[in-house]
């Protein structure tokens, strides 16, 4: 009891916690259950501290790996595309050179190795003029069937086009009155060759063959020379020769006192029949208007070119 009176309240307890030994291992428990709570709660902190960690690195793994996989997704795709553009590229040969049409000049780049068909679809996107209305003429009348490569055709070169759009062919006049009844009659006496007919025979027998015409070959088709086709003459006698110029889509009547300049998409037809009795000559017709009437005439037109004339100023298209 004395021990209890000399505890104050309101003084320090750890006092008579020194001073009394019964009390002593009071002191003891209660510091060891204070560094024990203190231990729990470092544990506590501790592997909170360690959770948050993972948790973030497991976040960041994820981000990473997204990342990672996108970027495959995008490296895939860009391969595709390219694979893809690699094979929309044309790696066959190609030949530059220019197409001239009309006084015009395109310049064109195409693969050697496609047809003259395939160029006259392209070059009817250049100029308008169908394709079923052309002519390309390089060294000649080119074939549809032909190739760049087999016509030799070389970088700078110039390929010909002759031909006319829907809107010059739509574009023909009305024949008049005149021109009908003149058509209708010589329709009448179309039956006997034109040879025998009286405006031709009266030619033939006033001027006969001209000295310096040209041998003429029945039976054979040849391409145009290189040189103006003379030796011809027209209706009053006069000298005639005909020359192709192709870079100026025109023909050429040449006579002594003058020389017509006809842009070929003017001429509607060319027409034409062996001399009877001359079979290796022929009378050429060329149609400047609507009929037959508004023909120019022109006797001892060599036979083995009549063809070569006619596909010249006409191509293979003849729509009258």
């Amino acid at each position: 009891m004395t021990y209890c009176k000399r505890i104050r309240i309101n003084k320090n307890i750890l006092f008579l916690l020194e001073v009394t030994s019964p009390y002593r291992h009071l002191l003891t428990m209660a510091s060891e259950e204070s560094e024990i709570s203190k231990t729990v709660q470092d544990i506590e902190v501790e592997t909170t501290d360690l959770q948050n960690k993972e948790l973030e690195n497991k976040e960041k793994s994820e981000d990473t790996g997204g990342t990672s996989k996108d970027n495959n997704n995008c490296s895939q795709n860009t391969d595709v595309t390219t694979n893809e553009s690699d094979s929309s590229i044309d790696t066959r040969q190609k030949v530059d050179f220019k197409v001239i049409f009309n006084k015009q000049k395109y310049d064109v780049t195409f693969p050697i190795d496609e047809t003259i068909a395939k160029l006259k679809s392209h070059i009817e996107t250049l100029t308008g003029v169908p394709s079923a209305m052309q002519k390309i003429m390089f060294k000649g009348l080119a074939k549809d069937e032909s190739t760049l490569n087999d016509l030799k055709v070389t970088n700078g070169a110039k390929v010909m086009v002759v031909g006319s759009t829907l809107n010059d062919v739509l574009s023909v006049s009305k024949p008049s009155e005149k021109e009908i009844k003149e058509a209708a009659k010589s329709e009448t006496s179309s039956k006997e060759p034109l040879s025998k007919l009286k405006e031709h025979k009266k030619v033939l027998d006033k001027y006969g063959k001209p000295d310096d015409a040209l041998p003429g070959v029945k039976n054979v088709k040849e391409p145009l020379p290189p040189t103006p086709v003379a030796g011809m003459c027209n209706k009053s006698g006069g000298k005639v020769r005909l020359t192709f110029k192709l870079e100026l889509d025109q023909v050429w009547i040449g006579t002594k006192e003058r020389t017509e300049k006809l842009p070929m998409n003017s001429i509607k037809a060319v027409h034409s029949e062996a001399i009877v009795g001359h079979e290796g000559y022929h009378i050429l017709g060329i149609q400047l208007g609507p009929t037959e009437a508004s023909n120019y005439w022109i006797y001892w037109v060599p036979a083995q070119y009549v063809d070569a004339i006619k596909d010249t100023i006409l191509g293979k298209w003849q729509l009258f």
